[in-house]
This record gives structure tokens, sequence and C-alpha cells, in this order.
């Protein structure tokens, strides 16, 4: 198992992220409470929606992505490579699946190291090289111990709560048209239901592009080559710009979990993005680079 130096400007970047999230969220169970019970069972069902979410979400990702689980015989280098890095992570092996898409990319999910699933595509494994493959793999490893997914389902709690609000108003406003007090705290709560919706919004999105960050740490320490993962992002970044509109749309789906986007042409601004741009990953696994050789 391999150490990873902290770097501690992007944790307190993380922490700061999470504190705000977590001020943000008590605000907003304040104000339900004070709204009275009339929003318990919509929060329940909220609850119970990204519980399933969280405790299928491997299973769900493959069959929402067209993944399929591929054994040692088939994939003999893939699986030696994952073998390698699960060894090197310290983490279970996770299950190993092939998406057939030209797109090329990575992802991993699921709810632990134990119960997780690492996923290239078909384009991935015929554009890149094998240590370009394995420095994608490390990064979606990285995911995979830093427990991300448990990370963002938690994170994006309140978050569903407040858009399910804000969608449904006047379907639960109903439980607020007795008296004019009522009515009153039926319209502050969709109001700071708004509110913590987009605040919300860009603080996941901030959160996310960090642990994009510490995954491409954990890749460059994992393989002890960060340049063969700026190569990796180099190659795939310039071919999904080769790939036809239909496939890209068809991988859209999956932006969330990818190593990078699918987007065609000019990627959203990096406020709207899950990802950090490109040129600051390469920035920064430049300085990683810098530190490593030091």
């Amino acid at each position: 198992m391999r150490r990873f130096p902290v770097d501690y400007g992007l944790t307190a970047r993380m922490f700061l992220t999470m504190f705000l999230l977590a001020a943000l969220y008590l605000f907003f169970g304040w104000v339900l409470w004070k709204a009275g019970l009339g929003f318990t069972s919509m929060v329940f069902v909220v609850g119970i929606m990204l519980l399933l979410q969280y405790f299928l979400s491997d299973r769900l990702v493959l069959l929402s992505t067209g993944a399929r689980e591929v054994t040692p015989r088939e994939a003999p280098e893939l699986h030696a490579l994952v073998d390698r890095l699960a060894a090197l992570a310290n983490v279970p092996k996770p299950r190993v699946a092939v998406v057939p898409t030209p797109v090329p990319n990575a992802f991993a999910t699921g709810r632990s190291p134990s119960h997780a699933v690492v996923a290239v595509t078909t384009g991935l494994m015929e554009k890149l090289d094998s240590p370009e493959i394995e420095a994608v793999l490390a990064h979606e490893f990285s995911h995979i111990k830093n427990r991300d997914v448990a990370v963002m389902t938690l994170a994006s709690f309140f978050a569903t709560v407040a858009s399910f609000i804000v969608q449904n108003f006047f379907f639960y406003g109903g439980a607020f048209r007795d008296d004019r007090e009522d009515r009153g705290w039926g319209i502050i709560v969709y109001f700071v239901s708004l509110l913590v919706w987009v605040i919300s919004f860009f603080l996941i999105q901030a959160l996310s592009r960090y642990r994009e960050f510490a995954a491409d740490r954990g890749s460059a320490f994992l393989t002890g080559a960060p340049g063969h993962l700026s190569s990796a992002l180099l190659k795939i970044s310039g071919a999904m710009q080769r790939i036809p509109s239909r496939d890209l749309r068809q991988a859209e789906a999956m932006n969330a979990f990818f190593i990078i986007p699918a987007l065609k042409g000019e990627a959203l601004a990096e406020l709207f993005s899950t990802h950090p741009s490109l040129e600051r990953r390469l920035a920064y696994l430049r300085e990683l680079e810098r530190q490593m050789r030091g």
C-alpha cells in the first residue's frame, strides 16, 4: 500500500465546502421544522429514493450505460492492471466492466470499496496505451478509496429535498392553505428551498471538482507517473472532439461518472461543471510531478 502526501490546500477547500453545505442544510432543516410537519412524508420519500440510489448505484449505473462485466479470461490485460492497482491502493478488487462506445472514457461507482465496479469504454482501450490506461484506472481507484459515491450522495441529500419542494410546491403547498400564518410559512419554505437548491448546486459542483483533483493526485502517487495521466487526459480530450455528436449525446448521461465529461465543442463554464478544466488539471499534475521529482 502506498501512502500519499497530504495536499493541505485541497483538503482545506473540500472541508470548507462541506462546512458551508452543512451550515446551509442546518438552516434549511430549521426552516422546515419551524414550518411544521407537513413536509415530513416528502423528506422521508426523498430519503428512501436516495438510499435506494446509494445501495443500488453500481447496478443502476451499469444498466444505464450498457456496461458489461468481463472476466479475466475475456479481458486479461485489463484485469491484470486492476489487480495491481487494488494491491497498491489496499482496497478489495472491484468488478470490471466494459462499455461498448467509441467515446474514450472510464468511471467507477459503488457505495463502498467492497461494492465497487470500474468500467472503461472500448474507445479508451483502443486509443490509450497500457501505462495511460493504468493511470486512468488509478484515478478511478482513488474515487473508490475516497468513497466519493457516498460523499456526493450525502452532500446532495438536502439539495434533492429542496429541488423536490420547488418542483412540487403547489402539491405540497396545499398543506398550508388553512390559515394566513401557514400560507406565509409555505411561501417562506418555497423561497428558502429555491435558495438552498441554487446555492447547494454551486457548492456541490465545487466539491465534485475538488474530488476530481484528489483523484488525479491519487493516480499520480499510485502509478508514480503523473505524466501518464496527463497524456491520457490529452488523448481523451482530443479524441472527444472527433467523436460524432450522436455518440457524444448518448454518453452525456455518464458525465457525472466520467474522468472527462463527454462534451462537444466549448465546455460549460467551470463554475457549472463537475470537473475542473483540462488546463487546470494538467497544471496540477505538472506541479505534482515537480514535487515528486524534488
